[in-house]
């Protein structure tokens, strides 16, 4: 499948997200939160001064920012941006991706070490941040997770393993707690999975920067479509106006020097086979 360019000149594109019929995202070296419609047309709707990643929204509409670098949830009722929840006491090192159920639970990943440092792996923990701010770990000893989406039917929560090159799945408890850790995919050698998202035939999109691709696997690793980007796929969502374009964030680079610099990031699209399903 072949990609058309939608936008150009960005940072660092992550944390993308189809909501109110236009493609929010945060542009995270360049510290901003923006939308753009399907004609190209961007927005700017907030500053993050420490770096914004995952995105998602509360019931009463609020939007929800992850905060990197001061590991906090900030909350952005369109006028003001506030406090959500702290996790420094709780996150490893600094968060980035975060899936928001329907409830206004958000469920948050981290580094877990020093990445541009290039300190050595270590795991890290998932946290739920309930809808009032309240914060806990609900799982442990995962190797930087990163995207994470949640089944249509709120039972199933699947995030990113990044450095373990999987795919891992948990039950969802009514109290939001995690059990039954099992793999839900490998991917293939050489690829590994950032940011991700569920179509409504069970099937998740990867996005792979190490492959410079995006690729689509059912439960158990099968690989059903491969897209191939010119540079590192960051992160990828499905949206527009049928919900079956697959939105694909690129960059020639991620740390954060380079990124600011060079502006090297886009926004592609193509045709995916099947709708955007569950959350986000």
């Amino acid at each position: 499948m072949q990609t058309t360019t939608l936008v150009t000149d960005l940072s660092f594109g992550e944390g993308p997200r189809w909501h109110d019929d236009r493609l929010w995202f945060s542009d995270m070296h360049a510290n901003q939160v923006l939308a753009v419609d399907d004609g190209g047309k961007l927005e700017a709707i907030v500053e993050v001064e420490h770096q914004p990643s995952g995105l998602g929204w509360l019931p009463d509409g609020d939007l929800l920012v992850v905060s990197m670098a001061d590991r906090r949830i900030l909350r952005w009722d369109g006028s003001r941006l506030t406090a959500h929840a702290d996790l420094s006491g709780l996150a490893s090192f600094y968060c980035n991706d975060m899936v928001v159920d329907g409830h206004g639970r958000a469920y948050v990943g981290n580094f877990g070490f020093d990445l541009h440092a290039g300190q050595e792996p270590t795991t890290a923990e998932l946290i739920c941040v309930e809808a009032d701010g309240a914060a806990r770990v609900v799982a442990t000893d995962l190797m930087f997770p990163n995207g994470t989406v949640i089944t249509p039917d709120a039972g199933t929560l699947i995030v990113a393993e990044t450095f373990a090159s999987r795919l891992t799945a948990f039950d969802i408890q009514a109290d939001g707690n995690l059990d039954n850790r099992r793999i839900w995919a490998e991917l293939p050698e050489g690829a590994v999975p950032d940011g991700i998202c569920l179509d409504s035939e069970a099937g998740i999109w990867s996005a792979s920067p190490s492959t410079n691709e995006c690729l689509r696997q059912l439960e158990g690793g099968e690989v059903t479509h491969r897209v191939a980007v010119d540079r590192g796929a960051f992160a990828c969502m499905l949206g527009g106006t049928a919900g079956d374009t697959l939105f694909i964030l690129t960059s020639g680079a991620s740390d954060p020097e380079t990124c600011k610099r060079d502006r090297t990031a886009r926004i592609e699209t193509c045709p995916a086979p099947h709708q955007r399903a569950g959350w986000p």
